[in-house]
């Protein structure tokens, strides 16, 4: 082991280069590199240096990948001011070839040149499973024990050994989702494996080529076995075979058999490691059939097309699901002080409120002291600064944090207390209005301050946090809002309380599914607070904070009390007091 080692090191170093090479790279450094942020650096870069072409091929590249950031939008329409009649070609020096091959392949399919079409999709196959190569590669490296904390890890050889084993495994699985999604978006293309063999039989029909139509139908089967319109397909190009030809002879595709071959051994070691290694692993459903294509070519003539129609063709897919409670509010306040504001009517929306008074101005100053003494850097954002935007520092803490402080010393234990009151009344206020028939848990709550950096802050038009839902992963290109993970697919409600207002910027804003249509802005106030539902129909930012700091509580809850945050009933007893 240890000779292997070293020589698997050896041909990493001549061949990929030292500790510095992208594959000793750390995870901040390859996220700035997803993320594209180099070119963002470059496009800069070459405007100081008059090579105006090349930084709108910079800025063009990172917005690729950030199509929300709103400051490299306004660059690149400055740089095309700038040109004057000149005109400049839009590359994306980071385009992926199999998603490049794909569109192309797209566009000639739609246009009925199905010639072309099949060369494009053949070569975006090509192209997909050089990438599934690369990317299963690039998962052999280092990886993180995520269920373990490093200070106290005791796995023995064996059981650390198979946990890598496990972390590579899992990370090439995920290379499936990894190659579908396109840059900037969280969500893959549904089914996009499989759509390449859907195309392709029927391109291959149009062009009289019918086995190797035969051949990706059955390809396209091995991922969906019981899809009935392509089944009829097959029965249909099998009638179309030459006299004397075995139909049964012709096989499902040789690239298609083996990747799905793989796949499927790939989940049952996983979910069989899963089982014996005590850690929990979902298989996701990489081919939702929800992608199928959406043409009436899907079932070619000579097809019983009214029978197709019976069974349906997809519907696209699913996006956050109806809720199945009754939707209510103008419930009472609880508060003698608390004033209303405004409605989900008056809000241009649903299931939300804007109130007044939640907070009192002394309570507002002594949270501003809380925070002041409990808060870290990044706390609540994985240690980052500046998880947002490199213009504002992010400063955060919990509600154990501070109660802990407060026991210790650290700062006053009955303001320390005030943090768990005020969120405690903030959620019997919204349970109340939203006129809910169950208990309102807590999920997650957090004391946050985001501050204007000095210098950074000249014709800033990015998003201090950019438009966003909190329980789904909002897709602003589809006007859909997918609940799945990574998103915290369990919050229910949503609730910010502001501490002050001596800020220029920072207003909360609603905007449309298309992250761009703004459809409410609200300027924080000490002891303003306003709540919504978590889902896609409340999709919601904040604007950039250009002086000064803006404060306040964040607070996330959950109608399942399997997610609701234990701190908030267990804190007070380590903070040596009783709990309410």
């Amino acid at each position: 082991m240890k000779i292997n080692a070293r020589c698997h090191r050896s041909c990493q170093s001549q061949r990929l280069g030292g500790p510095e090479s992208r594959h000793r790279a750390s995870e901040d450094v390859r996220s700035d590199f997803q993320r594209r942020v180099p070119y963002n650096y470059l496009q800069r870069a070459y405007l100081k240096l008059d090579l105006l072409e090349e930084a709108v091929q910079a800025a063009h590249t990172f917005f690729m990948a950030n199509p929300e950031h709103m400051e490299i939008q306004q660059s690149i329409e400055n740089y095309r001011t700038m040109a004057g009649g000149e005109s400049f070609q839009l590359v994306d020096r980071e385009a992926r070839p199999h998603l490049e091959s794909y569109s192309a392949a797209l566009k000639h399919y739609e246009a009925d040149d199905f010639e072309v079409a099949v060369k494009y999709f053949e070569k975006a196959l090509r192209d997909y499973f050089s990438e599934d190569t690369e990317c299963r590669i690039l998962c052999e490296g280092p990886q993180r024990f995520e269920e373990y904390d490093y200070l106290r890890y005791k796995a023995g050889l064996y059981e650390t050994i198979a946990d890598h084993y496990m972390q590579v495994l899992v990370c090439q699985h995920e290379c499936v989702r990894e190659l579908a999604t396109r840059p900037g978006r969280l969500s893959p293309i549904e089914n996009f494996l499989p759509l390449h063999y859907d195309y392709l039989q029927f391109a291959y029909y149009q062009v009289g080529d019918y086995v190797k139509a035969l051949e990706c139908a059955k390809a396209y089967l091995l991922f969906h076995p019981d899809d009935v319109d392509v089944l009829d397909n097959v029965d249909y190009y099998e009638s179309l075979m030459e006299a004397g030809m075995d139909s049964a002879s012709v096989e499902a595709r040789e690239d298609a058999a083996m990747f799905v071959k793989r796949h499927k051994l790939e989940a049952e070691l996983i979910k069989s490691a899963a089982e014996g290694l005590g850690f929990s692993y979902t298989e996701p459903n990489y081919w939702i059939r929800y992608g199928g294509r959406q043409d009436e070519n899907r079932v070619p003539s000579g097809v019983n097309v009214e029978e197709a129609e019976v069974h349906g063709l997809s519907v696209g897919r699913k996006s956050s699901p109806k809720t199945d409670r009754e939707l209510r509010e103008g419930g009472p306040l609880l508060y003698e002080n608390v004033t209303f504001v405004y409605n989900s009517e008056q809000l241009n929306g649903t299931q939300r409120v804007l109130l007044d008074n939640v907070l009192s101005q002394e309570q507002c100053r002594e949270l501003h002291s809380v925070a002041r003494g409990v808060m870290l850097v990044g706390d609540g954002y994985r240690g980052k600064t500046s998880p947002h935007t490199p213009n504002e520092k992010f400063e955060g803490a919990t509600v154990l944090k501070a109660l802990k402080f407060g026991y210790e010393g650290r700062v006053p234990l009955k303001s320390a207390r005030l943090f768990y009151d005020v969120s405690e009344k903030a959620r019997k206020i919204v349970e109340s209005y939203f006129m809910l028939n169950s208990t309102l848990y807590f999920s997650y709550t957090h004391l946050v301050c985001r501050t204007a950096l000095s210098g950074q802050q000249d014709r800033r038009n990015d998003l201090s946090h950019p438009i966003h839902a909190d329980n789904c992963l909002l897709d602003p290109e589809a006007n859909e809002c997918w609940k799945e993970p990574p998103a915290y697919t369990f919050r229910d409600y949503s609730a910010l309380l502001y501490m002050n207002d001596d800020f220029e910027g920072g207003e909360f804003i609603f905007t449309e599914m298309d992250a761009k249509t703004v459809t409410a802005s609200i300027k924080p106030k000490c002891g303003r607070m306003i709540s919504f539902s978590s889902g896609g129909e409340n999709p919601h930012g904040v604007k950039a904070v250009t002086k000064g700091q803006r404060c306040a509580v964040a607070l996330w809850f959950t109608l399942d009390p399997l997610y609701r945050e234990l701190v908030s009933a267990s804190c007070l007893r380590e903070a040596g007091e009783t709990c309410a």
